[in-house]
């Protein structure tokens, strides 16, 4: 296993929600967006967390934007105020856009708005 894999499941186990099964916790922009993903939570994870290595993953949702289905993951780093954001392509892994800094005022605006975003369990990989 690479060593982004494990820090991703690590991350996991100690950051995000986890549902009944034992899968992370996934937030979901409108029903049934999980269920179209074709790269499961856990390898959008390893691909942002690539990106933030320091980063503490802190939420994770899947939404459409721009036509695209994504993972939006903001990620926590020690000494450091507000949010990153990375975006993943959930039909192809890759990474979309630039690493987003947010600041702790536009973080609670994001987290505002996210109150009535139903949480879903992820399928294991």
């Amino acid at each position: 296993m690479n060593r982004n894999v494990a820090a991703a499941f690590l991350i996991l186990a100690s950051a995000v929600t986890v549902g009944a099964q034992g899968a992370p916790t996934v937030k979901e922009e409108k029903p049934g967006l999980l269920a179209k993903a074709k790269v499961a939570a856990a390898a959008a994870i390893a691909t942002a967390q690539a990106k933030v290595p320091n980063g503490k993953l802190d939420s994770i949702e899947i939404e459409e934007e721009d036509g695209k289905l994504i993972y939006t993951m903001t990620f926590k780093t020690t000494g450091k105020s507000g949010v990153d954001e990375v975006n993943v392509d959930a039909m192809t892994g890759k990474q979309v856009g630039k690493v987003e800094h947010e600041s702790p005022a536009a973080e609670k605006k994001a987290e505002a708005k996210e109150g009535s975003v139903k949480k879903v369990p992820a399928k294991k990989p």
